[in-house]
């Protein structure tokens, strides 16, 4: 991601006012990591209370994010994809281990494939838009980009990707409304319609009013948005190691969840 002095915030929100300048980039990543790890810990049996899950659903919305705006701001997508790629790769045998203790499970892909699927359907969008900006769009090309986007869906299904469609949808919803005056609203709307009322999983119950309710528990990635909102449009330090060190930590990580379940 190239750092643009004085570059135009992502998103016009309530926050853009914000004395330190906003988050980074790279301390978005570091907030979505540690909450992802918080949720992890949880899911391997040394938790102290569902309150580390619900804490975790702020994280896949946040790379969702990240992968859109590394994709405006890439000088190469197709490396970007490759490294993506590569990472779900290496990422799959210590996702299956840590999910399922198995080496091998075809039913439930890692968020690396979601990821690098949201970032394919980014291209065919984003080609499709420069061919209208440049009126040389033509209703073969039309045809083939709503087949691939068709196709993107139907891998996000049957491939078992975590997060699923609605993951996918998580990562295109933020690269199409980056650009929108009073986006943040639109922002609201499509992560309560995707997170709260289509998504499937467990479920959350509170009492209000004196009346019990019930929400799935993924409802709390709608709190996402506060850190995105608090994100400043600069990238900060960059270097290769903690650039692969990033997509990395990601398998290591699950790995060593794995081994300590496993030994304990």
């Amino acid at each position: 991601m190239e750092e643009v002095k004085n570059r135009r915030l992502p998103v016009n929100t309530p926050l853009i006012k914000i004395p330190f300048g906003g988050l980074t980039s790279n301390m978005l990543r570091v907030i979505a990591v540690m909450l992802m790890v918080t949720d992890h810990i949880w899911a391997t049996y040394m938790s102290f209370g569902n309150w580390m899950t619900y804490l975790g659903r702020l994280a896949f919305p946040i790379f969702a994010f990240q992968i859109a705006e590394g994709f405006v701001h890439t000088s190469d997508v197709k490396k970007y994809a490759k490294r993506l790629f590569l990472f779900a790769l290496i990422s799959e045998i210590p996702f299956d281990l840590f999910c399922v203790s198995t080496w091998l499970n075809p039913f439930h892909q890692n968020v690396m494939f979601t990821l690098l699927l949201g970032l394919f359907a980014i291209m065919v969008i984003d080609n499709l838009k420069k061919s209208v900006k440049e009126k040389t769009v033509k209703p073969k090309n039309v045809a083939i980009s709503v087949l691939l986007l068709i196709l993107i869906s139907v891998a996000a299904f049957f491939g078992f990707v975590d997060y699923g469609f609605w993951g996918v949808a998580t990562v295109v919803v933020f690269y199409l409304l980056r650009d929108f005056h009073f986006a943040w609203i639109a922002q609201i709307v499509s992560m309560v319609v995707i997170h709260v009322f289509l998504f499937e999983g467990q479920m959350f119950s509170f009492e209000l009013l004196g009346r019990s309710f019930e929400i799935p528990t993924q409802s709390f990635a709608v709190l996402s948005l506060i850190p995105i909102w608090l994100y400043g449009g600069r990238k900060g330090r960059s270097s290769k190691v903690m650039q692969y060190g990033f997509y990395a930590f990601y398998p290591v990580h699950m790995m060593i969840l794995y081994l300590i379940k496993y030994f304990a």
